[in-house]
């Protein structure tokens, strides 16, 4: 326990040139490989920034690690992204990679089987419609639970009809 409040200036020094040597990695390669390396479109994107964020922790805490190793690294992982970033457009890679979203909500009916799969209760449905300021059942047209893990509330009170391309590739069953 002792240690615990104690570091030298040497330690402090270290961690601190680090951290700024690892700031400055991660401004540079995300400046390079663009926005995406930070989004939540896929399970593969979250694992991106979990990857790149246990990288970071550890070149600034751990002294086992160079700020060279950990540079090249994050490097790795961000070509990584990139490479497969680049696959998903061959649709047996996508599927892989990402996942497909399911409709919950089909007009005003609960899909009870689809909650179940998507492990998402009631009680939060009706959270997010409340969310969405939906006042009535009728006026919702879908409730899609996302790849990302987001659920989007599709609702208007007029007849309008939903476009179907707002349901493409979105699983029903």
């Amino acid at each position: 326990m002792e240690k615990w409040f104690n570091a030298s200036l040497q330690e402090l020094t270290a961690i601190s040139l680090t951290a700024i040597g690892i700031y400055l990695a991660v401004m540079l390669l995300t400046r390079i490989s663009g926005k995406r390396s930070f989004s939540k479109m896929s399970s593969f994107d979250f694992a991106m920034t979990v990857s790149i964020g246990s990288i970071v922790a550890t070149a600034i805490i751990s002294k086992s690690v160079s700020l060279l190793s950990a540079i090249m690294g994050l490097t790795m992982v961000y070509a990584l992204q990139l490479f497969v970033a680049t696959l998903r457009n061959v649709e047996f890679i996508r599927n892989m990679v990402d996942n497909k979203p399911l409709l919950l909500m089909d007009g005003n009916k609960i899909l009870e089987e689809n909650l179940k799969k998507a492990k998402v209760t009631k009680s939060d449905l009706i959270a997010k419609l409340r969310e969405a300021n939906v006042l009535q059942f009728k006026h919702v047209k879908a409730v899609i639970f996302e790849s990302t893990g987001d659920i989007s509330v599709l609702h208007s009170e007029s007849d309008t009809q939903l476009h179907d391309v707002l349901l493409e590739g979105v699983n029903r069953d």
